[in-house]
Order: structure tokens, then C-alpha cells, then sequence
């Protein structure tokens, strides 16, 4: 499976953006979803993250601002971020864990890993 993130891109401090996740494969279910984030010289950490049962959980660094959810129509994780800090510039990344797909045959795989997308750079100047 992949996922390829997007959505990132250049925003004045108070402005908005918002994240997309697709996955290469249609995704039946999912044990977590997650966002992370990694700014320069500092480790990834972990952003917001939501269980197939839909409860969300956030940074403290970013709860009231940030928003994170799933479309299944549309096989697409969201992160909507208002407010934006420039402490918030970093490069992005979705995470997927424990996934029920169906391959190019149709077929269901149920799968244990953990899968990384490539990062989408946020920067949000001053």
C-alpha cells in the first residue's frame, strides 16, 4: 500500500491549510491513521491520530486548531489546520496501521504493517 500526502505548501502566520492522504488501495479498515510531522533538526512526532472507531486524538500542541478525519468514500485522510504558528512549519507525513484492503484483484488482504507516506512541507512564516 501506499499513501502519497499533498496539500502542504507556504501560509502567513492565522492562515489555513489543508492535508489530504490517499492510499493506493481501497482501505476497508483501518486500525489507525495518524499524522506526524517533523520539523528541522527535531525528531517526528506525532500530530493527530484516529482509530477505525473515529476517536481522535491530538498534540496538545495543536488541539483547537487542527482538525483530523476520514472520508472512506473518497479513501482519503484529512488534516485541516487553522491557526497556523509558525512553530507548526515542518514536513508532514500519514501513517497507516493494521489494514483490511482489497488488492488489484479484488481480493482482501488484511495486513499488520505500518505504512509511511512521502511528507508534504507546511511552512508558515511570520
Amino acid at each position: 500500500v501506499q499513501l502519497q500526502a499533498s496539500g502542504g505548501g507556504l501560509v502567513q502566520a492565522g492562515g489555513s491549510l489543508r492535508l489530504s492522504c490517499t492510499a493506493s488501495r481501497k482501505i476497508l479498515r483501518a486500525d489507525s491513521m495518524a499524522w506526524y510531522r517533523q520539523a528541522s533538526g527535531k525528531e517526528r512526532e506525532l500530530v493527530a491520530d484516529v482509530t477505525n472507531g473515529g476517536r481522535t486524538d491530538y498534540a496538545d500542541s495543536v488541539k483547537g486548531r487542527f482538525t483530523i478525519s476520514r472520508d472512506n468514500a473518497k479513501n482519503t485522510m484529512y488534516l485541516q489546520m487553522n491557526s497556523l504558528k509558525p512553530d507548526d512549519t515542518a514536513v508532514y507525513y500519514c501513517y497507516a496501521h493494521g489494514l483490511t484492503t482489497l488488492n488489484e484483484m479484488g481480493e482482501l488482504v488484511v495486513d499488520g504493517e505500518g505504512y509511511w507516506g512521502k511528507g508534504t512541507l507546511v511552512t508558515v512564516s511570520s
